[in-house]
């Protein structure tokens, strides 16, 4: 796919004769205003690579002041973005609709774990989250309606309460669970895998090219010390949830749904729950599990056999002692 170059008249505004309108309308017009007018639609032109529209921006910068956050590389906060609206969001437009748009680099940070020690968060300039939104709400319409009913992260109308609560009520059915976490989750996911799905789910190829930059975007991990990172996406990106989620819809809920579909879970992004009546089923369904990941190096999952604390379980009826485990902790 041939992506126009980006030249130094990318970002002008482009002039466009009066449209026959009744009203006299002009034909373009890429004003936004912070009192919360959005930018106006235009006619579609042809000289542009993409059909992506400007309120398609303007809504996505809605949610990322919504969620605040702070500056990336750049320095430039939300507030300084602000300073000159219009303008900085005709760049995010123009550039996306033109195919000219290149992600900054993601500045990294660390951050303290209740646990202990402390994980790496990945934070896109102000203009980044807004473009990743855009292609988010186009991308989730798509890939939502497809995600499985025990899935709860990183989805529309479902949170983590809802996660604990079918958790609870599964727990009071069934006295035994097996706890799989995955190492580094959002660090290790494969590329490849990703785009693979994302591909299958969306025809839009501004949505390939883009998510596929916003991967491959280097990574400040100090003062002018920067990683092109060969797996992963930053935890702290807008998409990012979202990419993860779907590469793990495949590589955990599909695959249990052929393999053990009469087993109930819940997952959280890579935080799972996985239900047993007893502790011999407990066991064959870890063995299944141990070599699944044995076989597939995109999952360095850690499963756990825990004894879920139910009212019809004491510690004196668990061979193992465990009689508690942390889900979403």
């Amino acid at each position: 796919m041939q992506v126009p170059k980006r030249d130094a008249g990318a970002d002008r505004p482009i002039v466009v004769t009066k449209s026959g309108n009744s009203d006299g309308a002009k034909g373009a017009n890429h004003s936004a205003e912070r009192s919360g007018q959005p930018m106006r639609e235009e006619p579609r032109r042809s000289g542009k690579s993409y059909e992506i529209s400007k309120r398609s921006v303007w809504e996505a910068y809605k949610r990322v002041r919504a969620n605040g956050g702070a500056a990336g590389v750049d320095g430039q906060s939300l507030a300084a973005f602000e300073v000159n609206l219009k303008d900085n969001l005709y760049k995010v437009w123009n550039r996306m609709s033109s195919g000219s748009y290149f992600p900054s680099p993601v500045r990294r940070v660390e951050i303290p774990k209740q646990s202990g020690g402390t994980r790496p968060l990945g934070i896109p300039t102000v203009a980044d989250r807004i473009a990743q939104s855009v292609v988010k709400e186009l991308l989730e319409r798509e890939v939502e309606p497809i995600f499985h009913p025990s899935s709860f992260g990183a989805r529309p109308g479902r949170s983590a309460h809802d996660a604990l609560g079918k958790a609870r009520q599964r727990c009071w059915e069934k006295d035994w669970v097996i706890d799989l976490d995955v190492q580094d989750f959002f660090g290790s996911l494969p590329h490849d895998l990703v785009m693979r799905a994302v591909r299958h789910h969306c025809s839009e190829s501004w949505v390939h090219l883009y998510v596929e930059r916003w991967l491959k975007a280097p990574i400040e991990e100090g003062t002018g010390v920067y990683r092109t990172p060969s797996q992963g996406t930053p935890q702290g990106g807008v998409a990012s949830p979202l990419l993860a989620n779907l590469f793990m819809h495949y590589a955990f809920d599909v695959w249990m749904q052929r393999h053990a579909g009469h087993i109930e879970f819940e997952r959280y992004l890579d935080d799972v729950v996985i239900h047993c009546s007893s502790e011999e089923r407990s066991q064959s369904s870890f063995s299944l599990l141990y070599a699944r990941v044995s076989r597939n190096a995109a999952l360095c999952c850690i499963p756990t056999r825990r004894a879920s604390h139910t009212a019809r379980m004491s510690a004196a009826t668990s061979s193992t002692g465990y009689t508690s485990f942390d889900f979403l902790g």
